[in-house]
């Protein structure tokens, strides 16, 4: 039986001598520069999906007639309690702070109503989450169309990525939602 001497030539060991070292410098960086993104990104992503369905929640609980402690028929501010409180509690349940939410800019534009007295500002008490209604959601013919209520804010999120223009930056991720009220 033959044996095989696996020897390699000393020139070859000369040529690669330090290139793995050289190579792994210049990627390296870069390859964790891409993780980082990857990373902060999926957190603004999570943020917004977290804050999408608290603004989805916030206009169901505002257009549904339900106050526990109310007596009589429910009024627009009543609504707007409901719906400011499902979004805190839907923030809180998605561990993100309520008081670190902020009016959204610009301010989402309905027309009113028209068979009902109203304004199409924002109604919020103390809290910065913008609730509309009774607003025009959809134009039907002849100037009909469905009222319901919108809830919208912005939250903001401050990436950290070293070295990019993005490093420490804040933005704001925004959430809006419209809901038809229910007919009664």
């Amino acid at each position: 039986m033959r044996k095989f001497d696996c020897k390699i030539p000393m020139s070859l060991i000369a040529d690669t001598h330090g290139a793995e070292i050289a190579e792994a410098a210049a990627v390296l960086p870069l390859m964790f520069m891409i993780l980082l993104g990857i990373f902060w990104f999926g957190q603004a992503f999570s943020i917004y999906g977290a804050i999408s369905r608290a603004a989805a929640d916030g206009a169901r609980a505002g257009s549904l007639p339900y106050c526990a402690t109310c007596t009589g028929i429910n009024t627009i501010t009543q609504y707007t309690a409901n719906a400011v409180a499902m979004v805190q509690n839907d923030l809180i349940a998605s561990k993100l702070d309520p008081n670190l939410v902020e009016y959204p800019s610009p301010i989402l534009n309905f027309a009113a109503c028209p068979w009902v007295q109203s304004s199409t500002g924002c109604n919020s008490g103390a809290s910065n989450v913008c609730v509309q209604m009774p607003v025009l959601l959809e134009n039907g013919n002849a100037g009909t169309g469905l009222c319901g209520i919108s809830v919208s804010f912005q939250y903001p999120f401050q990436f950290w990525l070293p070295f990019t223009t993005l490093s420490k930056q804040r933005i704001y991720i925004k959430a809006s939602a419209q809901v038809p009220r229910p007919n009664r």
